[in-house]
């Protein structure tokens, strides 16, 4: 569609998810040659073997390439849905409808709801959404084993739809079996990122982390009511956050969810860590080989918020237009980068100072950088914290880490602005530098008489120690 654009040209990443349109060898190389940067897998669909057969063409597109490539499992998480109804499809009206919970075949009156712990937290007055929050219910009553509803919103019910609960917290784990199946399969496959759907509480994270320990970043996903009243902790707790707005918009009024966006994004930039902006964001592209003007906004509204990173869910995953959308995407984000660097004000603006040695090497080096006009920045970094750091402060020159971890290479992939090269990581200074500044030269970052900046700890080569910074003219 448009000449190839350096991918240290933009600094905001893309998310494809995988389906059965996009999970061809030859289709990965498309989608990444296009600017994909991560790839997710959607273990609400498919089979673990399905699974396992993109992670071994996603390494072995990795292996041809030489570019890691981060690959995000997202879990199903505890999905509530009503049991079957007769003819599939049954019209709730009047005034008031019955759940229970071992009606096995529902009808226009009564209809099967399998999930006890919904019973066990639910009281008077909250609501239950169904079918994306096309239908809607205030509780009257309950007890144990049913309740009785008002019908606020009725209209057509399928079987096996979707329930929303944005007025309760369940005493349930964001990991159900089958999660924690899918979760032992994905890390013994050696996913990079594990993303937790229906995270309610910090305590949901936890739980995870004993499970997944260091495999893995854990990523929690925005998606209900409870999660932004304990926001802080849950960001806290977790690696990076994915805004969630398919379930975050049914529970909450649609007229919030963008409020909502910016503050999470503010939060997480706040404290370093990476945020995804997801959920329709080019959706008429599953049909349409360009994108609307509004989907064109969201995007760029996400760069100007701040985001580390967009994601395409069944645009490239069930899409007419897989390879497209990602382009497209890549255009879109490109544009909204310029558009900031020409108007700052547009963009998220500057953080807080943090009062510690590493934040104040990572603030001064991007100042520096700004003030010599250095073409780049360089940072060794073992496990990854530096990158981090400088990434926080949307340093406006191509950000190269070299790390002698190809997991850790793999992690960046999401981080904004963040590439990386594998490194020998010499105990030797000069040697290191002169490693760096020929990955520089070959990506094209900076040529013969250009400065940049080099980032490092010394001693070099100990894990924690970055505090010093250095121009290099090449």
């Amino acid at each position: 569609m448009t000449a190839e654009i350096p991918a240290f040209q933009r600094a905001t990443k893309i998310v494809a998810t995988l389906g059965n349109v996009s999970s061809s060898p030859e289709m990965l190389g498309k989608l990444a040659a296009a600017g994909a940067n991560v790839f997710r897998l959607n273990f609400s669909h498919g089979t673990r073997e399905e699974q396992g057969a993109r992670i071994d063409a996603i390494r072995a597109l990795e292996a041809k390439t030489g570019n890691p490539s981060c690959i995000l499992a997202d879990l199903q998480g505890p999905k509530f849905r009503v049991g079957k109804v007769a003819d599939d499809t049954v019209v709730i009206s009047g005034e008031r409808i019955v759940f229970d919970l071992k009606t096995d075949m529902g009808n226009a009156k009564i209809v099967g709801l399998p999930h006890a712990e919904i019973f066990k937290a639910m009281y008077p007055g909250a609501r239950l959404l169904m079918d994306d929050g096309k239908l809607v219910f205030k509780v009257v009553s309950v007890d144990t084993e049913s309740l009785e509803a008002e019908i606020i919103v009725g209209g057509p019910l399928k079987s096996r739809k979707g329930v929303n609960l944005p007025d309760i917290i369940l005493d349930t784990t964001p990991l159900t079996e089958k999660d924690l199946a899918d979760l032992t399969y994905a890390l013994e496959k050696g996913v990079d990122w594990v993303a937790l759907s229906f995270v309610q509480r910090a305590s949901d994270v936890i739980a995870a982390r004993t499970i997944v320990g260091k495999q893995a970043a854990l990523m929690s996903k925005i998606e209900k009511p409870a999660a932004l009243k304990d926001l802080d902790d849950i960001i806290a707790a977790s690696d990076g956050v994915m805004v969630a707005r398919g379930d975050l918009g049914v529970e909450l009024p649609p007229e919030q969810v963008p409020g909502w966006q910016k503050t999470i994004i503010s939060k997480c930039r706040m404290v370093g860590k990476p945020v995804v902006v997801a959920t329709q964001m080019l959706e008429s592209m599953i049909e349409a080989p360009t994108p609307t003007r509004a989907e064109a906004s969201d995007v760029a509204g996400a760069v100007f918020d701040g985001a580390d990173a967009v994601m395409l869910s069944a645009e490239t995953a069930a899409g007419h237009y897989p390879v497209e959308s990602v382009e497209f995407m890549a255009r879109i984000v490109i544009a909204a980068e310029a558009h900031v660097r020409s108007d700052p004000a547009s963009g998220p603006g500057e953080l807080p100072v943090e009062h510690s040695v590493y934040h104040a090497v990572a603030r001064t080096s991007v100042a520096l950088a700004e003030t010599v006009e250095a073409k780049a920045m360089v940072a060794f970094s073992s496990s990854g914290n530096t990158a981090v750091r400088i990434a926080r402060e949307r340093p406006g020159i191509p950000f190269l880490v070299m790390t002698p971890h190809p997991d850790v290479q793999r992690k960046l992939c999401l981080l904004w602005g963040t590439h990386s090269a594998a490194s020998a990581y010499s105990e030797d200074f000069e040697s290191a530098i002169t490693e760096a500044i020929t990955e520089i030269r070959r990506r094209g970052m900076a040529g013969t008489g250009q400065q940049v900046v080099v980032v490092a700890g010394m001693p070099f080569g100990i894990v924690g120690t970055t505090n010093s910074m250095r121009v290099v003219t090449l």
